[in-house]
């Protein structure tokens, strides 16, 4: 699964490093984009779906919807519940070849969740920004100080088997998007791992931590998701 937005020039990038025989569907959920990231997407051969309604949460959810309702162009069938969802950026930030490090565990079956830790892969500022490191290491201590929950990353590339995704009830269309599933996987109980990869600069601007506007709106919305889900958890126990 590869969210899209303006992503031309660094598409075949990401599709070029995907370990070939690894996947047997690859979805690029074009998110509205003004330039030719769907265009160059069906010239590599992936399915395209097209979500003309912005937000990192509402692409995900429309791409796994389509996974899990058709099956593919080529005949491979809709996933099932023992198969596994894999995420990674279209912006050529993450590395494709870290996914296989990241499916391990939860093709193996230790896992349900395994999420790729930037922080454990030794980012550098440069790759991860200031203003995106701090807020990582603020939202992750608020979620082991609330939910006794250990994790050193929101990063985007994970996997999470499709019978896990579905008990989480994922909601978020924007940005919130990784720390709910994080959050609804600790009080869940469901079974989570971190692996370290590998993170690098991303071709052209970020347009989340690239921006004033993004970087308070991603702030606002992941810290916004842990101190609500706190008190949603405690309501309920009363």
């Amino acid at each position: 699964m590869i969210p899209a937005l303006d992503e031309e020039r660094a598409l075949p990038l990401v599709l070029g490093e995907l370990p070939p025989g690894l996947f047997s569907r690859v979805v690029v959920v074009d998110n509205g984009s003004q330039d030719r990231t769907a265009e160059v997407a069906r010239r590599s051969g992936v399915e395209v779906v097209t979500e003309t309604c912005r937000g990192y949460g509402r692409a995900c959810l429309t791409g796994i919807e389509r996974l899990l309702a058709a099956p593919a162009s080529d005949g491979s069938p809709a996933l099932l519940g023992s198969d596994v969802l894999a995420f990674v950026d279209a912006d050529h930030s993450d590395f494709p070849a870290d996914l296989e490090q990241v499916l391990a565990p939860v093709l193996a079956g230790e896992v349900q969740l395994c999420i790729g830790s930037r922080t454990l892969g030794g980012a550098s500022w440069r790759a991860l920004l200031p203003q995106a490191w701090f807020g990582n290491r603020l939202a992750c201590l608020f979620m082991r100080i609330l939910f006794g929950a250990r994790y050193t990353d929101l990063g985007p590339m994970r996997a999470i088997t499709v019978e896990a995704y579905q008990r989480l009830g994922m909601s978020d269309l924007g940005f919130g998007w990784t720390v709910e599933m994080q959050l609804k996987a600790r009080s869940f109980g469901l079974d989570v791992s971190e692996v370290p990869v590998r993170y690098r600069e991303r071709v052209g601007e970020s347009k989340i931590t690239g921006t004033l506007r993004g970087t308070l709106g991603a702030a606002w919305k992941i810290l916004g998701w842990i101190f609500a889900w706190r008190l949603r958890l405690w309501f309920r126990r009363r």
